[in-house]
């Protein structure tokens, strides 16, 4: 199975609409690892691998988030997967 590990940098009204929650139970139901976190210019970026069916439906999810986000942008830099996550953690 190919394995990747993709950084994504999310734009938009992003923060204060439970992003961060969202994509943790987002990353559990597809079984990709890995964390996210809010930036303090209003961004949130998260590393995230595994299949890379999974990653880029997790990024597809990014792309629209949870109801109340309005997603302007999203930024994605592929790599091969690293295997360091066991989990999916949201840091703060």
């Amino acid at each position: 199975m190919d394995r990747i590990q993709a950084k994504v940098r999310i734009k938009g009204r992003v923060q204060g609409v439970l992003f961060r929650h969202s994509a943790r139970l987002e990353a559990g139901r597809l079984g990709v690892t890995g964390w996210i976190r809010n930036c303090a210019n209003g961004d949130v970026e998260a590393t995230v691998e595994g299949p890379r069916e999974r990653v880029a439906a997790f990024i597809a999810w990014c792309k629209m988030g949870p109801p109340h986000a309005k997603v302007e942008q999203v930024e994605v830099q592929e790599s091969a997967a690293t295997g360091e996550f066991s989990s999916f953690r949201v840091d703060h």
